[in-house]
């Protein structure tokens, strides 16, 4: 039998949390061939080098591609996209996948999708049609989506977005979110088990804040990251605050060296983590009262842990949210007084557009019986109707 080569392309640890399932089940049919190439922040010391995350979890990392991230200016972003670009073609030239999977919108995706483009092997993108209108993240998922072959939105509105890009209706299935999924599934820790796992004690309250430079906005992300840390400054004094690191974005290594020094002043509440692993992670926003920061689980994962969030600043903005979502300006006061409205949240305000299920095995299936024969040469599809300016 010869087997279907899959190859899952995962570049920071939030989408290797959401994609580690969808590459077990890969694993596990024998109908297919599990390839794993880690690049992006996997490969960085700097943001926890979690590619040995994936090895703990029993798979094997099939090609490691460095885009060497020494520096978050513009040009350092722009010259690791090259990077991305050559050594994930090496990569695929090696492994000749006969399929490729990415997710979501970072710029060490959209090098695989160039990469996939070129070499003329079929490209699934997980999380299309979403918007981001305060990250450049927007744009680039817009991009993969048009270089891409197979589409597994989280929702019908997302769908239909991608059928406005010219997507052909056939080749888009629907299957919710893989965080939602993550979040109803996992046997989460307590927050003791958590505590003893981190060497930092969580209390009968806490905090935990998620905050990454949002790139296409006017206002530096250190201003904006100032304001959060104001509000957050004048949470009760039996809180404690758990901060996660920025990602590899312009700007974050300056948010970085501010929590930290945040953290510094009270270490007895207050703590900083380079990466916490999906387990860790979700367990932290479970034991959690409220969630602060512009982080896409505050906005998919939060709902289902019953968690209510603030989303400061527009990073977020455009996409779909349930109730307990607080939406805020990055100022101080305007934070503070979401974070007070978010913890008067109830019942009905979790309700979750991301839906739920098993949608790993939904991807699963679609990935098995695809026809890949022609699958790369793809046409243009029209909407009718549609009428322009003065017509």
């Amino acid at each position: 039998m010869v087997q279907r080569r899959i190859c899952v392309v995962t570049g920071s640890r939030a989408e290797y949390g959401l994609l580690r399932r969808l590459m077990g089940l890969i694993r596990a049919d024998r109908a297919l061939k599990l390839q794993i190439v880690a690049t992006g922040a996997h490969l960085s010391r700097a943001h926890g080098a979690t590619h040995q995350e994936i090895v703990r979890d029993g798979f094997r990392i099939d090609a490691k591609v460095d885009l060497r991230l020494t520096s978050d200016t513009p040009r350092g972003v722009c010259r690791s996209l090259g990077l991305a670009v050559t050594g994930l073609a090496d990569a695929f030239a090696r492994l000749k996948p006969d399929l490729i999977v990415v997710l979501g919108d970072r710029f060490e995706i959209l090098g695989a999708a160039e990469a996939a483009l070129i070499f003329g092997i079929p490209l699934a993108h997980i999380s299309g049609g979403e918007t981001t209108e305060g990250a450049v993240d927007d744009s680039i998922r817009h991009a993969v989506t048009k270089l891409s072959h197979l589409h597994f939105p989280a929702t019908k509105v997302y769908a239909r977005r991608l059928v406005q890009l010219g997507e052909d209706p056939r080749r888009i299935f629907v299957v919710g979110d893989p965080g939602v999924e993550n979040a109803a599934r996992l046997e989460l820790l307590t927050a003791a088990e958590w505590s003893r796992q981190t060497g930092f004690r969580l209390r009968a309250r806490n905090a935990a804040v998620v905050f990454h430079p949002a790139t296409a906005e006017k206002s530096s992300p250190a201003a904006q990251f100032r304001e959060v840390l104001k509000a957050v400054a004048h949470l009760p004094e039996d809180f404690s605050v758990v901060f996660t690191r920025a990602n590899a974005d312009v700007g974050g290594r300056e948010i970085n060296s501010m929590m930290a020094a945040f953290a510094a002043r009270a270490p007895e509440r207050r703590a900083v983590f380079t990466s916490l692993g999906s387990l860790r992670y979700l367990s932290l926003l479970k034991n959690s009262k409220v969630l602060v920061g512009n982080s896409s689980s505050g906005i998919v994962e939060a709902p289902t842990l019953k968690v209510p969030s603030v989303d400061v600043g527009d990073r977020q903005k455009g996409r779909l949210s349930a109730a307990s979502v607080i939406h805020c300006a990055s100022k101080a006061a305007a934070i503070s007084a979401a974070i007070r409205r978010a913890l008067a949240a109830k019942g009905s305000a979790f309700a979750n557009p991301y839906g739920g299920g098993d949608v790993s095995a939904r991807i699963l299936r679609e990935l098995k019986r695809a026809n890949l024969s022609g699958l790369v040469k793809k046409r243009f599809h029209d909407i009718p109707g549609v009428r322009f300016g003065k017509d």
